[in-house]
């Protein structure tokens, strides 16, 4: 059986092919487009994933929503009538978007469909799951787990903002939910609008911001915005936000609650940002670990897997994880909206027509290490780089290895183009952007020259799997860059009593450990184990700089600049090579110097895209 996976017209969308329970293809439609967080019906994403399968639209059993359009309008209608008069102008502007046509979502994806030259009708093909079911599968099917329990977080999908489904075999059930407008995604994106990013893009540099502050504003937060039960349970306390009808995330009283207006994209962050930051953190991490604990307590259940764009929370994970309620843990690589087109599938594949879940044989799970997007031959490679202005020259496999792992000894940025793209948000290595992890200036190197945005944002490390131990207090995989742990305490270095007086972002350039460039200010790094079965060229590659440099260990991160989607083309990738300071790109097996390079091909890449 072959069920096409959408999701669309909200943010992020994407398209996923599963067959016989398989993952064949998947890629957000942003990656093909070059617009950011695209919601616009995934065309080029659907194309990506027939060709791939060497299928014809025609040829599919099913094709699979992510959600479902009528539930999501009664929420609206109700939200409205519920704060009337209140948000008249964003009611009027929403509905006749709604009448036109996401309420007439069939005839809609019927025709945006025919628009891929299909010539017979679609129509009853079409299903619809419900936004947390297909979250919820997109975990629980592709996860190692014959049985576990999911929880998933996120701003909201129909009504719900927070749910726990049990998952066994090819079964899978939403037992209980949290409704909107109560939704610990919005409470967080909130925050990430009043510290002047942008919401469903900006949480990860809050994230990233906190370490820097204190969570001085976490009991404001319990007093006045969250009622926080012992269980997890929460409700918010509604007339200090403006997200239901409104069209900004806070109010005037939330304002006059932390002190002032929210930050301006452009204003310089002071402490009070980063203590909001970390204030924020501390709440969500605390409702996270009191969902999970009532949850294990009341399932006895040893596997969790966690989805919904709260799961991109890794901080939150690693002390999921250190908790130790569970004995398993999996989180859905792409935990966000694009997810939901792979998990709409596996509804439909699994749950709706019980179809058994593929094999594991052997492998760590069923997601392919998330590398499931479009690669390009080399042959074409070449003729797409010639057509570029780019010179090259064709390396052998052990060439390319060899000349990477002493271009990164040599503190060079080095461009990482190869095999499938990888589905979600993070680079895992296909689609990268390395440095030497041991270098003290590579990570205000890569943020200012490379990627062009600010000097906070931490990178993550990539570590071979056999050597995490050494190098972390970790001891399992995580291989989606989901996890956060700890330095181990033999490779930090302390802080003198000068460095210790150190507040915000004057810590920034101290070094914590070894491996300053991944090593956060809180000794923490967002870890990524690179696994030989799911990515051996990867894996070859951090294993001959081991082999130069007895470190493990270096830095990845996508291979895009602020505001732009990773890269998906050989050209795309030497454009944006040749717009940054990056300092030799691989391609495949063609190799790249910057030096070498037409000067009149560089483009300015610092102001090409919106602040993120």
């Amino acid at each position: 059986m072959r069920v096409l996976g959408i999701s669309a017209f909200y943010h992020d969308s994407a398209a996923a092919l599963v067959e016989a329970g398989v993952v064949v293809a998947a890629a957000q439609e942003e990656r093909f487009t070059r617009k950011k967080h695209d919601p616009r019906f995934p065309f080029n994403a659907i194309e990506y994933c027939l060709k791939e399968a060497g299928i014809r639209l025609d040829q599919l059993d099913f094709i699979a929503f992510y959600d479902k359009p009528f539930l999501k309008f009664e929420r609206l209608l109700e939200t409205y009538l519920a704060f009337a008069p209140h948000g008249f102008d964003s009611f009027r502007m929403a509905i006749p978007v709604w009448l036109r046509e996401k309420l007439l979502l069939r005839n809609l994806l019927v025709k945006k469909l025919n628009d891929l030259g299909e010539t017979k009708s679609v129509a009853d093909k079409i299903l619809f799951s419900e936004h947390h079911l297909s979250h919820a599968a997109s975990a629980f099917f592709p996860s190692p787990f014959d049985e576990a329990v999911v929880l998933t977080m996120d701003g909201v999908g129909e009504w719900a903002t927070t749910s726990l489904a049990h998952g066994s075999g090819n079964r899978l059930e939403v037992r209980k939910e949290i409704h909107f407008p109560h939704s610990l995604g919005l409470l967080y994106s909130a925050f990430t609008y009043y510290t002047g990013f942008k919401v469903n893009s900006g949480e990860y540099k809050v994230m990233g911001l906190a370490p820097y502050g204190t969570p001085k504003y976490a009991q404001l937060i319990y007093d006045n915005l969250l009622d926080l039960k012992p269980d997890g349970t929460f409700r918010l306390n509604l007339p200090y936000f403006n997200y239901c009808t409104g069209h900004t995330m806070t109010n005037e009283r939330f304002h006059a609650l932390f002190g002032g207006p929210p930050r301006k994209p452009d204003d310089k962050l002071t402490q009070r940002d980063m203590d909001l930051a970390a204030s924020i953190q501390a709440v969500t991490e605390d409702v996270v670990l009191r969902l999970t604990r009532s949850i294990a307590d009341e399932t006895g259940s040893a596997n969790l897997c966690l989805a919904g764009g709260v799961a991109l929370n890794c901080v939150a994970n690693g002390k999921v994880l250190r908790d130790g309620r569970f004995k398993n843990l999996w989180i859905q690589p792409a935990a966000g909206d694009a997810g939901g087109a792979l998990g709409a599938a596996l509804a439909v594949c699994h749950i709706h027509k019980g179809e058994p879940r593929a094999p594991l044989d052997g492998a760590a799970d069923r997601m392919k290490g998330a590398f499931v997007g479009p690669a390009f031959a080399q042959p074409e490679i070449e003729a797409r780089l010639r057509a570029a202005g780019a010179k090259f020259e064709v390396l052998s496999d052990e060439g390319v290895l060899t000349e990477g792992a002493q271009s990164l000894a040599d503190q060079k940025a080095l461009g990482w183009f190869q095999g499938r793209m990888e589905f979600g948000p993070r680079a895992l290595g296909g689609r990268s952007i390395l440095g030497d992890a041991r270098s003290p200036t590579m990570q205000s190197m890569l943020n200012l020259k490379v990627k062009y945005r600010e000097s906070f944002r931490p990178f993550a490390p990539s570590v071979l799997r056999e050597c995490v131990s050494d190098w972390f207090e970790l001891d399992r995989d995580s291989p989606y860059m989901l996890l956060v742990a700890d330095v181990v305490k033999h490779r930090r270095k302390a802080m003198t009593s000068e460095q210790g007086r150190l507040f915000g972002i004057d810590k920034l350039n101290v070094p914590r450990s070894d491996i300053p460039a991944v090593t956060h200010v809180d000794y923490s790094a967002r870890v990524q184990t690179v696994h030989q079965e799911t990515n051996p060229r990867y894996h070859a590659l951090i294993s001959t700089f081991h082999r130069m440099t007895g470190c493990p260990v270096i830095v990845n991160t996508s291979f895009n600049v602020r505001g732009e989607p990773i890269v998906g083309t050989p050209e795309g990738a030497f454009h944006c090579f040749m717009g940054t300071e990056i300092e030799r790109l691989a391609v495949g097996n063609c190799w790249l110097k910057k030096e070498e390079q037409d000067g009149a091909l560089g483009r300015s890449y610092v102001h090409k895209f919106e602040l993120d």
